[in-house]
């Protein structure tokens, strides 16, 4: 016990969520998840759990296909687990149980979701189970009335609370069967907006309900997700044959919940690529989805034109910190090799795939998104493993991967500064 204490907040979150992604597919692999006939392999079993905690969405088997309504329910659970966070759901026992939240808890909670400091953690973990509920709620209900269409009442009741899960907690899987995904329903939109802002966001908006009063990293957030979503859609609708709202639906989807419209495969070049750049920058801190963050992309736009105009980079007549803007960059690197990384040794294992195919996965696993051109169930099985590498690198993140070595951050040494010519 004393030596789990002795670990830093980044490696017991990695742990955590390593633990819960095992114990999901040992769920997975039991003849009550598994339906007649149909066949799960160990690694399909890792990798769905993987894809579900990790909020991706990536499926190398068709979930409906493949598990009954017992696995289907683990898929679900691990997906709410997986959206919440490790520490936020054993924060939440805790509470059920009414017992006292220790500062260990407090500060793994602090951590997962990037907070300066640790005040008001219970009221916060609190409002985001109830926010959670209320928001999967409606939209089961508002799905309720789409799917109760095609399906049968008790079975559009299952369907509705799974895709609200799976929604708000932005991860893409769904449960219509034979690989579909959610194109027999691209005209409803679900709750990926909402789940993409982030908690704090969402609490900061109900809480000030005015944009001056909210807070610079909530105005951030809001305007950056408004200025991608819009030029997504732009960007879409002049590379495919698709509708407006198609086109509006997919770039909202690519950079945080991976729920398609339209058939990926079928995408031009041009349109893979405003998706994977969509995908790396992903979601905002605190919320359910993966990339970079929208916040990381405008302090690296403010730094570069700070570094143009020989001014501080200021938003919303505030000066945005050194530390935020170092601590992008970073982010952004490490980002980028992780992508780059995956996408070679996925281009060595699987010689007949296409480049741009295979850069397109690793974006979508990293981004935790689960956007597909079609290729994740002919992957072999070492290429699924460097697939789970990457969704789990993308769920903790990379800063925290590339720290779970570290005990210490003290610098005892402070050498002479000299510069160096960049550019």
């Amino acid at each position: 016990m004393n030596f789990i204490k002795r670990q830093p907040p980044g490696r017991l979150i990695a742990a955590g969520f390593a633990l819960v992604i095992l114990a999901g597919a040992a769920l997975l692999m039991l003849p009550v998840s598994v339906r007649d006939g149909a066949q799960v392999t160990p690694i399909d079993a890792l990798f769905t759990s993987t894809s579900a905690v990790c909020v991706t969405g990536l499926i190398a088997i068709d979930t409906a296909d493949h598990f009954t309504v017992f696995g289907r329910t683990i898929v679900a659970l691990l997906i709410q687990v997986g959206g919440l966070g490790v520490t936020s759901v054993g924060v939440g026992f805790i509470l059920v149980a009414g017992k006292r939240v220790g500062f260990k808890s407090r500060l793994l909670v602090r951590e997962a979701m990037n907070m300066e400091n640790g005040k008001g953690i219970v009221r916060l973990v609190k409002s985001i189970l109830l926010m959670t509920l209320c928001f999967e709620g409606a939209g089961a209900l508002l799905s309720f009335l789409v799917f109760v269409q095609d399906h049968p009442p008790l079975e559009a009741i299952g369907i509705s609370i799974f895709h609200s899960i799976a929604a708000f907690n932005n991860s893409g899987f769904d449960i219509l069967g034979g690989l579909q995904n959610l194109i027999p329903y691209q005209n409803n939109l679900l709750l990926i907006i909402f789940g993409g802002l982030g908690f704090l966001v969402i609490l900061d908006i109900l809480k000030k309900r005015s944009f001056r009063a909210l807070a610079l990293h909530s105005k951030v957030v809001i305007v950056m997700s408004a200025v991608l979503i819009l030029l997504g859609t732009l960007l879409l609708k002049a590379t495919e044959n698709v509708t407006w709202l198609g086109a509006f639906f997919q770039s909202v989807s690519a950079r945080t919940a991976g729920f398609s419209t339209y058939p990926i495969g079928s995408f031009t070049d041009a349109g893979l690529f405003v998706l994977i750049l969509l995908m790396f920058v992903g979601a905002s801190p605190g919320s359910t989805g993966g990339g970079i963050k929208t916040t990381t992309l405008f302090a690296l736009l403010q730094a570069t034109r700070s570094a143009a105009t020989g001014r501080m980079p200021t938003a919303f007549r505030r000066t945005v910190a050194g530390e935020v803007v170092q601590k992008a960059f970073i982010v952004t690197l490490l980002s980028a090799f992780v992508v780059c990384g995956g996408t070679f040794i996925l281009c060595l294992l699987e010689p007949d795939l296409t480049f741009l195919q295979l850069l397109f996965e690793a974006t979508s696993a990293f981004g935790t998104v689960g956007l597909s051109t079609g290729i994740t169930p002919q992957l072999q099985p070492a290429s699924k493993l460097i697939v789970i590498l990457i969704m789990y690198t993308g769920r903790i993140g990379p800063l925290t991967v590339a720290s779970l070595w570290a005990f210490r951050t003290e610098q005892h040494v402070w050498y002479s500064e000299e510069t160096i010519t960049i550019g």
